[in-house]
Parts: structure tokens; C-alpha cells; sequence
């Protein structure tokens, strides 16, 4: 009997929802794994944003398009619950074979390595790492729980941003701090979207026809989160994002890198308390706060530097020059490089971005075939001339990865 596998991605304001039908034929790997599969087009895709506003509204594409607003289904406010439940009643035919629910959870912390099949054990584990991501997990878990109570007898899979540095040696995931701090507080780097860089590295694979297993990549996945990733032999080693995905790159409004003193600095300096740094560590920087307010928005910036804006440039120069720096630090982690590769929103469709971020890494001879560029890459994705270093743009497929080890991991559960 043909199924399908429901993608969920719960945030603060918004939830994300993708369905992925899967025919009784659908193959498995040769080996048998979670992660080598290529999960089947959506079928569905909805989107609930500004829950708990006035204007919050679920917008449902597919076989059975919507819009969906507190008024519509007769409730005072639409908030997670209210659009979840919703979009199931809208789409209730379609969800008639669900196998499994696919969540992507931001931190899986020490205690997962993999996706799972979410049971009380594995539940109460996710509440003890949850602390590491205060920001992101409890809306992870609220999304669990609610399809939990909404469609109690689904399978529920937790596919982490994570697992996939897990990799990682302990020189590159070690902070210089007193080591009792990871031992009792899991304090360490972590690593951040590894669901990403999974479908990236297999991607990569199959266009240049080679084992994933041999190959040294380097992997920019840069969207309004940013980071950046070196995969060596298949495998990730290094990646900037850290405890939290605060660390690393100049993001959208995500400050990056900062010295640690800068928070008792801004408190001595001002009326700001602990928590308004870090709010304005995560909300008002990065693009955002180097733009003086111009935006976060990378499309939005190049159109004002474009009309002459010296906010936006500055912004745009420091984001690549910062992209550049710590690339050229993974860089240092590989042998050879078999490839460079773009991939999220801006990786994937911002031309002179990966024009600027090439410019300012000089050390390597980098150079981009124009036309390529323009184009977001030949049939494998390929912007670099032939015979320099090879630049590649492949779109990431998170969701698509998410569905995949949902399958797979449900499909081996007794009926």
C-alpha cells in the first residue's frame, strides 16, 4: 500500500509542513541506510506564520490549497495547535495513509548521532539536551507533543541539525575552557545544519560520480542562518557553529563571532541586562545590525547598495570577507579540496555573493566561469572555469532528508 511521511518543522512563530508520498516500490538503498536514499517530490507544503498575531495565517499549496486564518475555522487566535489541527482537518484525505512524522530538531547534544523513532526514552533524552538550545528545542518538542495528541497513532521520527558533526575530533569540538564544564555541561561545539550537509556531501557524490567516502569537500550553507562546513572523506570535521548556533558566521541577524567580553562590556556601558545582549546578539545583528536597520534580507541589501547605500555595502562586504576567513580556516582541515559548494538561500541564488566571498579568499585560484555563475551552475551545478579549483551550487533538500530517514526508519517498525 502506497503511504506518505509528514515533515514538520515547528518554530517560535511559525510551523513548516511538507507531505512526501512514498509508493509501495519505492526502492531502498543498496545499503540498506537511512541516508542514501532521495526522498520522492512533496506532494503538500503549508506554512503558519505570525502564530499567535493578529495576522497569523497557514497557507497550504498542493493537492488541497488554502488559506487558513483564525476567522476561517471559527477560533479567538491561530496558534500552533489551532494551525496543526487545521491543516490535518483541511488536508485529512491526504494524510489518510500517514506512516510516520519526520521533526527536525536543532540539538541532539551528545545523546544522538542519528535520527530516531521518538518512544519515552528517547523523549525524556531530548528533554535533558534541550537546555543547550533554549531558543529552538522547546518549540522542537512542542511540535512533537502536539502531532502526538493530534495523530496519536503516527510514529514520530527526531531528525537533528547535529548528528551529522558528530564526527567531529575533540581538538575541533573542544573550547578552551575548564574541561569539567563539558564533562558536567555538555559544553562543547557542536555543529548545526547537519541534515543539510548530509544531502549536500550525497549530492555531491552522485554528480561527480565518485564514493562519498573519498571525497574532501568544503560546504557554505548560507541563507538568514549561516554556516559553514569541512567534510573530509565524507565525513564532517570541522563547522563554524558551536554550543549554539549563534557561533560562526555573520548571519542574518545573528551576530557570529564576538569576544566573549563583549557582553560585560555592553552591560558596563549601558542599561543593558545579560538577556538584552543576547537578544541583541540573536535578533539585531549580523546583516541586520551592520546595515544600521537597512535589512536582514540579502536581496533587500544588494538592491539598497545598488541604489548607492554605504549601510548595506558595508554589511555585504563584511558577511563575505567573514565567509571567506573561515573557510579558508576549514580549508585547513583537508588534505585536498575536491570541491567548494554553495547551498542555501543565498548560496544557491546570490551571484555576486559568491563572486565577493571567492575575491576575498586569495590563496586559492578560485575562478568563476560568469555565464555558470549567472546560471547557478551546468547540469552538475559546476561555476568554475575548467581547470581551476572547483566551485559547485547545489540546492539543499532538508525537508526531502527529513522524509527520507522517516521513511526508512518507520518502514522497519513491525505493523
Amino acid at each position: 500500500m502506497d503511504t506518505s511521511i509528514l515533515v514538520v518543522n515547528c518554530g517560535s512563530s511559525s510551523v513548516k509542513l511538507a507531505l512526501y508520498p512514498y509508493a509501495a516500490t519505492t526502492p531502498d538503498s543498496n545499503s540498506g541506510s537511512p541516508h542514501d536514499s532521495t526522498a520522492p517530490a512533496a506532494t503538500l507544503t503549508a506554512l503558519a506564520e505570525r502564530l499567535g498575531s493578529a495576522n497569523a495565517q497557514l497557507t497550504i499549496k498542493g493537492q488541497a490549497s488554502a488559506k487558513i486564518t483564525a476567522s476561517t475555522i471559527g477560533a479567538d487566535v491561530l496558534d500552533h495547535k489551532a494551525a496543526l489541527s487545521a491543516f490535518i482537518d483541511h488536508c485529512r484525505d491526504e494524510l489518510g495513509n500517514l506512516q510516520g512524522i519526520g521533526h527536525r530538531v536543532v540539538h541532539g547534544g551528545e545523546a544522538f548521532h542519528d535520527s530516531v523513532i521518538l518512544n519515552d526514552d528517547t523523549l525524556k533524552a531530548l528533554h535533558q539536551v534541550s537546555p543547550l538550545a533554549p531558543l529552538h528545542n522547546p518549540m522542537n518538542l512542542m511540535g512533537i507533543e502536539l502531532c502526538e495528541t493530534l495523530l496519536p497513532n503516527v510514529p514520530n521520527v527526531a531528525v537533528f541539525d547535529t548528528a551529522f558533526h558528530q564526527t567531529m575530533p575533540a581538538e575541533n569540538y573542544l573550547y578552551g575552557v575548564p574541561y569539567e564544564w563539558y564533562e558536567e555541561h555538555g559544553v562543547r561545539r557542536y555543529g548545526f545544519h547537519g541534515t543539510s550537509y548530509r544531502f549536500v556531501s550525497q549530492e555531491a557524490a552522485k554528480r561527480l560520480q565518485r564514493p562519498l567516502s573519498e571525497l574532501n569537500l568544503l560546504v557554505a550553507h548560507l541563507g538568514n542562518g549561516c554556516s559553514a562546513c569541512a567534510i573530509r572523506q565524507g565525513q564532517s570535521v570541522d563547522s563554524t557553529m558551536g554550543l549554539t548556533p549563534l557561533e560562526g558566521l555573520i548571519m542574518g541577524t545573528r551576530s557570529g563571532d564576538v569576544d566573549p567580553g563583549l557582553a560585560e562590556h555592553m552591560m558596563n556601558a549601558t542599561d543593558m541586562t545579560h538577556a538584552d545582549v543576547m537578544q541583541a546578539l540573536n535578533k539585531q545583528s549580523g546583516l541586520l545590525g551592520l546595515s544600521a536597520g537597512v535589512s536582514n534580507d540579502m536581496r533587500s541589501l544588494l538592491e539598497a547598495e545598488a541604489e548607492g547605500s554605504l549601510a548595506a555595502k558595508r554589511a555585504i562586504d563584511t558577511f563575505c570577507a567573514r565567509i571567506a576567513r573561515h573557510l579558508a580556516a576549514l580549508n585547513s582541515q583537508l588534505s585536498s579540496l575536491d570541491a567548494l559548494i554553495f547551498t542555501g538561500g543565498i548560496g544557491e541564488h546570490a551571484t555576486v555573493i559568491r563572486q565577493r566571498v571567492l575575491a576575498a579568499w586569495r590563496s586559492l585560484p578560485f575562478r568563476l566561469d560568469q555565464a555558470l555563475n549567472e546560471a547557478h551552475g551546468d547540469d552538475h551545478g559546476r561555476i568554475s572555469v575548467t581547470g581551476a579549483p572547483l566551485v559547485m551550487v547545489i540546492p539543499t533538500d532538508e525537508e526531502g532528508m527529513i522524509a527520507q530517514d522517516t521513511y526508512s526508519l518507520t518502514a522497519k517498525q513491525p505493523s
